[in-house]
């Protein structure tokens, strides 16, 4: 049995615009999930620690707007990106 598979999600060039929708939509989907896995740990226990999710969160907020001002940059220099984005997923004991 494999222990890990890649799983090429993103590769291509895109211009500023097209990087920007492709790489908002991944993050807000991944702030989505942690938003519902926070309100699945609440749902019947107020006191829930939320910690994890909440960080998570808050750093990808974070990381949307480093994304955000890097395209901005490459927009305003009149360039084109190119995305390589995959995930390892990684068979764990």
């Amino acid at each position: 049995m494999k222990t890990k598979q890649n799983i090429q999600l993103v590769d291509g060039e895109f211009t500023p615009s097209e990087a920007s929708d492709v790489i908002m939509s991944l993050i807000e989907q991944k702030i989505n999930f942690h938003k519902l896995q926070r309100l699945a740990l609440c749902e019947g226990f107020y006191g829930a620690d939320t910690e994890y999710p909440d960080g998570r969160i808050g750093e990808l907020e974070t990381e949307k707007e480093i994304a955000r001002d890097f395209i901005a940059q490459v927009r305003h220099q009149g360039k084109r990106l190119k995305i390589n984005g995959v995930l390892e997923i990684t068979l764990m004991d």
